[in-house]
């Protein structure tokens, strides 16, 4: 996408603090998680998305100076300051999850380390992306997953929260597993496939459905696919449908066919479609269905019988209408003074909301299949042995301790930036979506079902276990 100058799309207090550790110790290094607290949709895993983004966020990270004019008519910042933010030099380290990568609450998707003030600054965009942008991939590898192999095409644009909400959240979609969009900016953006045909405007412009149907069939032989309900999908819209690919086959022109269905009681409409299709001998033609699908009424159509090869998703996919919010947050968890790191802790009365201190990185474990039997949390400068103990994050896992047995350790961070140079590269969208659908694969069946799911063991060491214990019982005895 076109770079945009979004610096100042931060919350007011960032900048406070930024003044703040900018007049206390500039130098001063901070570390901070950004993870999640729950699975939306009580799912069994959110699909991590938005990192390309992010790094085109973070390699154009400037103060214009439009920006430092009116942040200097606040009359909040001393002049030093802006003049700091006017040369602003990114600076910070950055290890992120590859995006696409399965991930589970409270491991930290991306770490930021660097001065405190940069790394405060960061936080609101940083969610921003990757909460949305995960949410809707999350949602819409759901929606393929009950596909079971169909095609789902995105459609949700002009319902979307906005021109970024539609072309990212079109992205992706794709990346949880969408064939592709209706979206043709984000098609161009992202080497994308751009999909669609008629709108019901096209039939209603001609005399007649059969003849807004044999003008496309002019226009678009070798790709006829005719939106059938605009007036009787029975009576009318395939009978006529119909009637154009005979033309077409006249012509020696054999598909591909199709036709959409766009309302009405779509288990009845599609059966009796198929039936009058292959009847009349359109056997190899296709059936789309449209209009507010989410999981739960794909499911629900497919299991009474619906003969439907391939869907058009919209609002309820690019909205994630039925758990709207990823529950992103972006903490501080250690300081650097002198050299040494300082582990840090948020307490709350609730355990979900206490923090897990220390500078750390997830891995991934592996049984000697390939199967992943859980992610776990080391120390950033940790090591662990064959048989070490390691324990669930859970509290409510009947088996709170494991040995590591054979498990081979794979580590799902990788840096991205070093001291503000970007040193990664960021795959193409379609290859980050291979390698999310290969990874889900590697993971228990029983954590990728739609309802109920089991929960993916995320274990910590027994180094971060007894840190964060130690912490909580300092600050609780006091």
């Amino acid at each position: 996408m076109k770079t945009r100058n979004l610096t100042l799309l931060l919350d007011f207090y960032e900048l406070t603090m930024a003044n703040g550790f900018f007049k206390e110790n500039p130098e001063k290094i901070g570390y901070f998680d950004l993870y999640f607290r729950k699975v939306p949709d009580q799912g069994g895993l959110v699909v991590y998305t938005g990192l390309d983004q992010v790094i085109n966020y973070l390699s154009n990270l400037y103060f214009s100076d439009s920006d430092i004019k009116f942040l200097r008519q606040l009359g909040t910042f001393e002049e030093k300051f802006l003049k700091y933010l006017e040369n602003f030099d990114f600076k910070c380290d950055v290890w992120s999850m590859k995006e696409g990568t399965p991930a589970f609450p409270n491991e930290p998707l991306l770490t930021v380390r660097g001065p405190l003030l940069q790394a405060q600054l960061l936080e609101t965009m940083l969610l921003n992306i990757i909460n949305h942008e995960s949410l809707i991939a999350t949602k819409a590898r759901r929606v393929c997953m009950v596909a079971h192999g169909r095609k789902v095409m995105e459609f949700g644009s002009r319902r979307a929260q906005g021109a970024d909400a539609a072309t990212y959240g079109a992205r992706a979609a794709v990346i949880g597993g969408c064939f592709g969009t209706a979206n043709v900016l984000s098609a161009k953006e992202f080497g994308l496939k751009p999909m669609g045909t008629m709108a019901h405007s096209w039939v209603q412009s001609f005399p007649s459905e059969i003849e807004a149907f044999e003008a496309w069939m002019r226009v678009y032989p070798h790709n006829c696919l005719l939106l059938v309900d605009t007036y009787d999908v029975l009576n009318s819209g395939v009978p006529h449908a119909i009637e154009v690919f005979r033309q077409l086959k006249r012509q020696g022109i054999d598909g591909p066919f199709g036709i959409r269905i766009d309302s009405g009681d779509i288990t009845y409409l599609t059966r009796q479609a198929r039936k009058m299709l292959d009847q009349a001998g359109f056997e190899s033609a296709t059936i789309t269905i449209s209009n507010a699908l989410d999981e739960e009424v794909i499911q629900n159509v497919l299991e009474e019988g619906a003969q439907v090869d391939s869907f058009g998703v919209g609002e309820k996919m690019i909205t994630a209408a039925s758990d709207p919010v990823l529950s992103g947050v972006y903490k501080m968890v250690a300081i650097q003074e002198e050299g040494k790191i300082i582990p840090k802790i948020k307490l709350s009365n609730t355990v979900e909301k206490t923090t897990i201190p220390g500078f750390k990185h997830p891995y991934r474990l592996y049984d000697e299949e390939g199967k992943a039997r859980g992610d776990l949390l080391l120390a950033a400068d940790e090591k662990v042995r064959a048989n070490s103990r390691i324990y669930n994050s859970d509290p409510n896992k009947t088996i709170q301790i494991r040995r590591l047995k054979n498990w081979k350790l794979k580590p799902l961070h990788q840096q991205i930036y070093t001291a503000g140079k970007l040193v990664y590269q960021q795959p193409k969208t379609l290859e980050v979506k291979a390698y999310s659908q290969a990874k889900v694969k590697e993971l228990p069946e029983a954590c990728l079902r739609l309802k109920n799911p089991d929960i993916y063991d995320v274990f910590w060491s027994k180094r971060i276990r007894e840190l964060r214990t130690k912490m909580i019982e300092e600050f609780t005895s006091k």
